[in-house]
């Protein structure tokens, strides 16, 4: 069918982009490593399940890829008993909207050029509320042609803009949570300071929102999964934080730009993915930052809390 398209990968936020896909009318075809996972969300969302990567590629003009990192997406393109490159004719179509490696990115589109197929990056932005809404930001580079052939697709799960050559996308995703995560980070060490001087962190979070210390931390995160000790924001793990912050630290090198606060940010993350757990949402770094301060924040100003 011409609307076909495949997606592997269907986690968190795979299966709401699936959900998406299906309700805009396409004919959505899942692959995933746990099989009867991928069984569920068809049976949720109207798709079909392909029984192999390759026969996946068999049987769409245009497959997607949802996936951790670079590393996952070449082993499902190229892996030696079943990869999707395997078929794919020429003329079709690969997306990889996971937050990849630019650099590898590229890589895997040299290999997959010589046998006459296409790759863009497509990343997306705004957490698994937003996949569910169809309202992601997706920043896709390559030849805008490819880009043009994909966005019916891409709209349908939210807004695609074009960014520029292939892997600027991923490039644009992990600037993007760079500039997230050390928002993040620079608001807790500000509320476990006004904290330990006598202010209400809460009060502080209404200050901030209504100042020129405004971020997305500050709007929909601190007291929602930080003030309330939930942890739970909506299940990005520390680990792909580290690792999209690494990709943006990688950038500064390769750019030959210097990036001092880049390069601590990125370390930060790193150390909370190995003392928290690369699993652990990623709110939960303020742990980390109160283990520091010998604190933990509340709505309180009282320091009776305090970590021994």
């Amino acid at each position: 069918m011409s609307n076909s398209v495949g997606l592997i990968g269907v986690g968190s936020m795979g299966a709401p982009m699936a959900a998406c896909m299906t309700s805009a009318g396409f004919d959505v075809v899942l692959y995933d490593i746990d099989s009867r996972h991928a069984e569920t969300v068809a049976a949720r969302t109207g798709a079909r399940v392909a029984s192999s990567l390759t026969e996946l590629g068999m049987m769409v003009p245009m497959a997607i890829t949802m996936l951790p990192n670079s590393r996952a997406v070449s082993n499902a393109l190229f892996g030696e008993e079943d990869g999707l490159a395997k078929g794919l004719a020429a003329g079709k179509l690969v997306i990889d909207m996971s937050s990849g490696d630019p650099n590898a990115t590229i890589a895997m589109a040299d290999r997959l050029a010589d046998q006459g197929v296409r790759m863009i990056d497509a990343p997306v932005s705004g957490g698994v509320w937003r996949a569910e809404s169809g309202g992601l930001m997706i920043m896709t580079g390559g030849d805008p042609e490819a880009a043009q052939e994909a966005a019916a697709v891409l709209c349908s799960m939210g807004e695609p803009r074009h960014v520029g050559i292939l892997g600027a996308g991923q490039a644009m995703k992990a600037l993007n949570n760079l500039v997230a995560a050390g928002g993040f980070l620079i608001g807790i060490e500000a509320l476990l300071i006004g904290q330990k001087f006598g202010l209400n962190p809460g009060g502080m979070v209404d200050i901030l929102n209504a100042s020129s210390g405004m971020n997305s931390s500050t709007q929909r995160k601190f007291k929602q999964f930080v003030l309330s000790r939930n942890f739970d924001g909506g299940g990005f793990a520390i680990g792909l934080m580290a690792k999209d912050v690494g990709i943006a630290t990688d950038l500064a090198r390769s750019t030959d730009t210097p990036a001092p606060f880049s390069a601590l940010c990125s370390q930060m993350w790193a150390s909370a993915a190995k003392m928290l757990g690369p699993d652990a949402d990623h709110t939960a770094i303020a742990r980390m930052s109160e283990t520091f301060a010998g604190t933990e924040l509340s709505e309180s100003t009282r320091n009776d809390d305090a970590i021994e």
